[in-house]
């Protein structure tokens, strides 16, 4: 499978990027400058020289090359492997001016090692989900193409301690949890972006998802302006009033580290938010 792509410089990044051209989306986003705002925010907010970070659904490598050109040490797993082209060629060029270092995996992050089939999306580059043992397509995806991926535990792959995790594996989160244990075990002082979206979620609930982080110790909270700290309860609640389909929630956490990185005026901002909402 061959995608075009085209190159954008995108001067909050300090370097050029390639996107997928057809991409509707993701590519769009960062054509006018920043993709997934709030989340990038709190990536960067935690973000220190020499750090390592860990990128699981790197996609077209944005959140890698943030942690390359801040000096971090970050590895990446992308399994589509013309996505992963893309991601390669742009942590690549991040090397090149940034101080930071960048490993791409070719592969999925999952609880047991194997090989699985991916269901592309025909126009967001960026939803492509891992399918069930079913081996259908959900129905919001319409029809589009269909690969074999090599699917990893982390644990096997690489080893912790990690300051910041990103994940963002469209419903493949909960795997990808199970197969990073002794990673979580290992980075006691860590920052987590993750997508919480039970409609795709595979093979657990989402109260399941959100306390298996609680009784890890981490405070969660979603990935906004402002955000706040929220028990599980909470979001369930919040998620109950979006559409399950296109509904999911960016998903902040922190354990070990501090959860307000917008100093006082976030602080301020974040109590006045928690108030407003239900």
């Amino acid at each position: 499978m061959a995608l075009k792509t085209k190159t954008l410089h995108v001067p909050s990044l300090g370097v050029d990027f390639d996107v997928l051209a057809e991409d509707a989306v993701i590519g769009p986003a960062i054509a006018r400058g920043m993709w997934e705002e709030h989340e990038t925010r709190l990536f960067r907010a935690h973000l220190n020289p020499g750090d390592r970070v860990l990128d699981l659904g790197a996609n077209v490598g944005w959140f890698g090359v943030q942690a390359v050109m801040a000096g971090a040490d970050v590895h990446c797993f992308e399994p589509v492997p013309a996505i992963a082209d893309v991601c390669e060629k742009n942590l690549e060029r991040a090397m090149k001016i940034g101080r930071g270092k960048a490993t791409l995996h070719r592969c999925a992050a999952g609880s047991a090692v194997g090989v699985g089939f991916i269901a592309l999306s025909s126009r967001n580059f960026g939803d492509n989900r891992i399918l069930g043992p079913s081996g259908v397509r959900q129905p919001d995806m319409g029809s589009g193409d269909m690969l074999q991926i090599v699917v990893e535990r982390v644990d096997d792959v690489v080893r912790g301690p990690f300051r910041v995790i990103k994940i963002d594996t469209q419903g493949s989160e909960w795997h990808a949890l199970c197969g990073m244990t002794r990673i979580l075990e290992m980075s006691p002082a860590t920052a987590l972006l993750i997508e919480y979206w039970p409609y795709a979620l595979r093979d657990a609930t989402g109260i399941q998802l959100l306390q298996f982080l609680v009784d890890r110790g981490f405070t969660l909270g979603k990935a906004t302006a402002a955000p706040y700290p929220m028990k599980p309860e909470r979001i369930q609640r919040q998620m109950s009033t979006r559409d399950p389909v296109k509904g999911g929630l960016d998903l902040y956490a922190t354990r070990g580290v501090p959860f307000h990185v917008g100093g006082p005026v976030g602080r301020l901002r974040a109590l006045a938010r928690s108030l407003r909402e239900g």
